[in-house]
């Protein structure tokens, strides 16, 4: 199944899950952004464990929520990949304090809570929400929407 704007999973299970999150380690590559929302507990922290492990390749790779520290950074065989979480930034412009612009050129970005990126929001992103499904505490639904260059791009290649 290749994705388009606005494709929609429902009722996924953990193990579906990883399927998306394994798909898209393997697609990403420098300079991407990868925008995680949801409602707090809907998976986004479990979504870029599962993401990370599979991009290097370790089942045990030590993936923290950054909540508190508000960025942590994975050496990976596709490069750096910046685990940003924003949930705690008062104001856009502390991204630069953290590292936004390197991540930005040099690495991989997975973004939770980047509504509040405001102005700092890149023209070309992938958005994936995680959302509660209705028939089941454990299931998810997925809408993975592509912006930008990513919509030819996804669309092209990105197969799941």
């Amino acid at each position: 199944m290749s994705i388009k704007n606005g494709t929609v999973y429902t009722d996924l299970s953990q193990e579906a899950l990883r399927e998306i999150a394994a798909a898209l380690a393997d697609f990403v590559q420098r300079g991407d952004v990868v925008l995680l929302e949801g409602d707090l507990g809907a998976g986004k922290t479990e979504f870029a464990r599962i993401f990370l492990r599979h991009l290097t390749n370790d089942a045990e790779l030590a993936v923290p929520s950054p909540t508190f520290t508000l960025v942590q950074q994975y050496d990976t065989p596709k490069g750096e990949v910046w685990h940003f979480d924003l949930y705690r930034l008062e104001d856009p412009l502390e991204v630069e304090e953290i590292g936004w612009n390197e991540a930005l050129t040099d690495g991989i970005s997975l973004i939770e809570w980047p509504d509040r990126l405001g102005p700092y929001l890149p023209a070309d992103y992938l958005v994936l929400r995680l959302d509660f499904s209705g028939n089941g505490e454990d299931l998810r639904n997925v809408i993975v929407t592509p912006h930008g260059l990513y919509q030819k791009r996804m669309v092209n290649s990105w197969k799941i």
